[in-house]
């Protein structure tokens, strides 16, 4: 674990999955955490899971999809700890499991809405707050396995998220001379709530355990190193990549 120590971050979706899991890693290195999520209760509890690891948190709640509110939790996620160090866009929502021919334009702008828009915008206010600091720091969005094996039956999903990685090598490149930091993670199959109706569909299940080396899904819980790591200051020349952390599947 790296030194977190007066460190803040903000993760968007992180009162649950693979975001409390970034979050608890970097609240036990030291770091303070500001999650985001539509769900008051359910940030309570998340901010309560992070106060028991001796952590410092706090909460807003925020659709990222919409533009007002990401504004709006922005400033008044900076008010609480003073400051900011970095952001994982991790908030997402699943596609409609419809076949292609039949997905509706409004169902692949809802997917859009979260998946990309409200990365774009989470990252936006983020940036600005960071160039206006002056002291650099780190930017993560969160795609997936998907824009990298193709998701069919899912396309919205698995093109939104191809998009993000477009986004982040696109911001690496223009903010590197803010000394601001920028990569994307793309988990592989993990249990979270999202996943829970594929974990959930035995067949499923199945099929992708075999395909994945280490032969099952990932726990939330695993994301906590690599959280921590993506949020290190001292990686000063990591920037505009692409990891990758899926058990093996995506090259297997």
């Amino acid at each position: 674990m790296p030194d977190l120590t007066g460190k803040v971050f903000i993760i968007t979706g992180g009162n649950s999955g693979i975001g409390l899991g970034m979050a608890e890693g970097i609240a036990q290195a030291g770091g303070s955490v500001i999650l985001w999520g539509r769900r008051e209760e359910k940030n309570a509890e998340a901010v309560a899971r992070i106060e028991a690891l001796g952590g410092k948190a706090t909460s807003h709640a925020c659709d990222v999809s919409d533009e007002e509110q990401v504004v709006t939790s922005m400033a008044a996620s900076v008010e609480d700890f003073g400051r900011l160090d970095g952001v994982f866009a991790n908030a997402g929502r699943g596609g409609f499991g419809t076949k292609f021919v039949d997905t509706t334009l409004e169902q692949w702008q809802a997917v859009m809405a979260v998946n990309l828009d409200g990365v774009f915008l989470t990252l936006r206010e983020a940036a600005k707050v960071l160039i206006e600091q002056g002291e650099g720091g780190s930017l993560v969005a969160v795609s997936s396995t998907s824009a990298i094996h193709g998701a069919a039956g899912n396309e919205a999903y698995g093109t939104a998220k191809t998009a993000v990685n477009g986004l982040v090598r696109a911001l690496a490149v223009g903010l590197a001379r803010y000394q601001i930091r920028v990569n994307s993670l793309l988990p592989g199959w993990t249990i979270t709530e999202l996943a829970e109706f594929a974990y959930g569909n035995d067949v499923f299940r199945e099929a992708t355990m075999k395909r994945t080396p280490v032969r099952r899904w990932a726990d939330p819980s695993e994301f906590r190193e690599v959280g921590a790591f993506l949020a290190d200051p001292t990686l000063t020349y990591h920037t505009g990549q692409e990891v990758c952390v899926d058990g093996g599947y995506t090259v297997f």
